[in-house]
């Protein structure tokens, strides 16, 4: 982007560091963290002060480097073994986004293929891989927002669901990245942010994202999707992904199975923006996916104080399952991919 210097960087390497931006602390404050241990790391996934699939990969990345950086093991056999208990741990902080498994998958990987090599070589190996999944990261985003872009039109509005922004992504963003480019390109693109309850990511850290870009972005709450389309205010929908099934149902945050129903209703395009790194051919259909659910108090305390009776039961999935009939195009990096998905996804894989 011609305006990237302005963007907000979600994660940083400084003087050998991980720096994350805390993003429970938007949009009232910009706080930058270090995080210096594997405890730490976790803790930052599971809070969410790192969100978004493509950001806790990149932050388990250099948290297993983090993780082994100081390791006083005398062989290669005792410190894979090290490296292969600390991304066990990392892995346990959020079940959903594929991403997590599949950088710390690759940070083995790049372990094993340096075996040979002294410790000192194979932490520094590690290192450099945490490093190019975090540039890889950046370019796949950019990538789809591109080809994003040729499905768009000047003057267009925009809903967007939750947050998939630079913040979750080592930069540009997946579903913001078209909106983004499109900015650069002087079209006069319209977003409609949800508010996504119950934590807020499309209040918080959408909208915000999109104004210091200068972005016109409307915040409405959830449940003013449907009444929004039928104004005839929507041309289309675009929303991330943490995981897409080999099928093509893709799980994402909370909601956005509702708004392709009401997309589908109301005959607007509804596209899922996914790294292909978000697809797991492992797993055949959304009905596999394992949802995260998370604490009661997120729904039940969620502005600061109490919202509903104390004792009272609540379900908290973090994610929703949006069938592959709902959705009229995924995006990736590779290409655009429609239905039949299942054969698609096999022949954008093999790219």
């Amino acid at each position: 982007m011609d305006n990237s210097q302005d963007c907000v960087l979600s994660i940083k390497w400084e003087n050998d560091n991980l720096v994350i931006l805390d993003q429970t602390k938007l949009p009232e404050k910009v706080e930058y963290i270090t995080l210096q241990t594997i405890e730490e790391v976790w803790d930052a996934i599971y809070k969410l002060k790192v969100r978004g699939a493509p950001a806790i990969g990149i932050v388990a990345a250099y948290g297993l480097y983090i993780s082994v950086r100081n390791s006083k093991a005398a062989d290669f056999e005792s410190f894979y073994q090290e490296l292969r208990k600390n991304s066990d741990y990392v892995a346990s902080s959020r079940p959903t986004a594929v991403n997590l498994f599949w950088a710390l998958k690759r940070m083995e990987k790049r372990a094993l293929d340096s075996k040979n090599k002294t410790l000192e070589e194979i932490k520094m190996d590690l290192l450099n891989e945490a490093h190019a999944i975090r540039d890889e990261d950046e370019a796949m985003c950019k990538s789809i927002g591109e080809n994003l872009l040729t499905l768009l039109k000047d003057g267009m509005t925009i809903l967007t669901h939750c947050n998939a922004g630079g913040l979750a992504t080592a930069r540009y963003g997946t579903a913001l990245s078209p909106i983004f480019l499109a900015k650069d390109k002087g079209w006069n693109i319209k977003v409609f942010a949800d508010e996504t309850r119950p934590l807020l990511q499309g209040a918080r850290l959408t909208v915000w994202e999109l104004m210091q870009y200068g972005v016109d972005v409307t915040l409405i709450c959830d449940n003013m999707a449907a009444h929004v389309m039928s104004k005839g205010w929507i041309d289309a929908v675009i929303t991330g992904c943490d995981r897409v099934a080999a099928n093509g149902d893709a799980a994402n945050k909370i909601g956005t199975y509702g708004l392709a129903v009401l997309a589908k209703a109301h005959n607007i395009p509804f596209y899922i923006a996914a790294p292909s790194s978000t697809i797991d051919i492992d797993t055949p259909d959304g009905g596999k996916i394992v949802i995260e659910e998370r604490s009661e108090e997120e729904v039940s305390c969620g502005f600061g104080k109490r919202t509903a009776p104390i004792g009272v039961k609540v379900y908290n999935p973090a994610f929703d399952v949006t069938p592959n009939h709902l959705i009229t195009a995924i995006v990736t990096e590779k290409g655009i991919l429609r239905p039949p998905y299942k054969e698609a996804i096999e022949i954008i894989l093999k790219k």
